[in-house]
């Protein structure tokens, strides 16, 4: 399974419903008197300086946290739409390929959508600059703009033929969920962002994939920066045993946060994908989770952003993020600047373990073959087995599965001790694989292997 790498750069975020300054005036002085009020009252954290006698926003800003900043009105509409995933340009979803920059995905009805541009193009050039050896960012400073106006873009086919075409830039939004049913009736669902409708979306697509024949699910919130606190707090309710959200302590009082009720959920073995950039929001409900056990979390230790932010509309239209809490999960372990251990620590993608575990999970009496006795290349799968077993298997009892995906077409063969499997098509190198060999008759068991390919 490819994660899907989106057009723009995400901004880390995390923040509360918008409070109202009480004060008001039309100048610079009363301003700054209102930010200054409203930090003694409600920040959380060190003040490096003499708040007092700062005299401009910038001088404030810098004594505060990296999480506590000014926005104009313009600057918070557009940090707004980083975290619904909004945003203007041609509308697709783009990758880095060694020819340009591949075309994942059009989005529809945007600019690219209407001029004809499909999945699978490459860009070759921006406004007559080639972007061939440039990054994704690099490419995405290009194609987005101002609503409106156009840039000239070309694309090279699947039949190697080019053509430039001129495109004009919209707003859309990216899809934040994405969602499949991976073999073994497993339910995988990713979450880009904690938007508004976050929650609602991965309600959406459990629901679906439950009615597809899901019977077990793996959440991705790799890469994940955050958002809403409420959205945490619906997303927390999908599980059960799950209670509380979060606990919060602010300037002068501290709360526990219970989760919002969910008439759907997800089963008890659901496993939660995280990464040393799942922030804010993705650690909340992690260590949620891991401290009810109503997840299993698999990955790496995650960001370590465990302050949370308030924003203060300012009397002139403009809006103050300031750090106001502190959040942990229920077993109040800290997570600010240490991050959420998870329960399975992987050194490749978390998701081949996940998928892996949860196939197992569904094999409880099938047996383990010795990684020591495997040999595994793109062409080939050599695995030795048990004199007993040699004549007891069906070619049609073997199964390869790509782990975070589906069956590889295969043939199979028993030659002496050994069963060999030659799949349809090479392996790929950085892919996992899992071996299941099925019993031939009710008397017998099956077996499993964890097929990592020889480099």
């Amino acid at each position: 399974m490819k994660k899907l790498m989106w057009s723009f750069v995400f901004v880390l975020a995390f923040f509360l419903i918008p409070f109202t300054a009480t004060h008001a005036a039309s100048n610079d002085q009363q301003l700054m008197k209102e930010i200054k009020e409203i930090i003694k009252n409600t920040y959380v954290g060190t003040i490096d300086g003499n708040l007092e006698k700062a005299t401009s926003i910038s001088e404030i800003m810098e004594m505060l946290d990296p999480y506590s900043t000014y926005f104009t009105k313009q600057e918070f509409e557009d940090y707004m739409n980083s975290i619904n995933l909004s945003t203007i340009g041609i509308g697709v979803i783009i990758e880095e390929h060694e020819d340009g920059i591949h075309i994942l995905q059009v989005i529809e009805g945007s600019g690219a959508f209407e001029a004809g541009i499909k999945a699978g193009d490459i860009i070759i050039a921006v406004n007559g600059e080639s972007i061939i050896g440039r990054s994704t960012q690099e490419t995405s400073s290009l194609l987005i703009g101002n609503e409106g106006t156009q840039v000239k873009v070309t694309i090279k086919h699947n039949n190697e033929t080019t053509t430039t075409k001129t495109i004009t830039r919209k707003k859309f939004t990216l899809p934040n969920v994405q969602s499949e049913l991976l073999f073994g009736h497993v339910g995988y669902i990713s979450l880009a962002s904690f938007s508004e409708d976050g929650a609602q979306l991965v309600k959406k697509a459990l629901i679906d994939l439950k009615q597809r024949g899901a019977t077990s699910f793996i959440l991705d919130l790799q890469n994940n920066g955050g958002g809403y606190v409420t959205t945490a707090e619906e997303m927390t309710g999908l599980f059960p045993s799950a209670k509380i959200a979060y606990l919060l302590e602010e300037a002068h009082a501290s709360y526990t946060i219970p989760a919002v009720h969910q008439d759907t959920k997800f089963p008890k073995n659901t496993r939660i994908l995280v990464n040393r950039y799942s922030a804010s929001a993705s650690e909340m409900l992690s260590a949620s989770l891991k401290d009810q056990k109503a997840a299993i979390l698999y990955g790496e230790t995650t960001y370590g952003k465990g302050a949370m932010q308030g924003f203060y509309t300012l009397h002139d239209g403009s809006y103050l993020k300031l750090t106001v809490g502190k959040f942990t999960g229920p077993a109040s372990q800290t997570i600010h600047e240490v991050g959420v251990k998870p329960n399975i620590q992987t050194t490749s993608a978390p998701i081949f373990q996940a998928h892996f575990d949860a196939l197992k999970e569904q094999y409880p009496k099938y047996r383990k073959l010795s990684t020591a006795k495997s040999n595994a290349t793109k062409e080939k799968v050599s695995v030795k087995i048990p004199a007993v077993l040699s004549s007891q298997i069906a070619k049609d009892h073997v199964q390869l599965v790509a782990l975070g995906a589906n069956e590889v077409s295969i043939t199979a063969k028993v030659e002496g001790q050994t069963l060999v499997v030659t799949p349809a098509k090479p392996l790929v190198a950085d892919q996992e694989y899992m071996l299941l060999i099925h019993a031939n008759s009710k008397g017998q068991k099956g077996y499993y292997q964890h097929i990592k390919i020889n480099q």
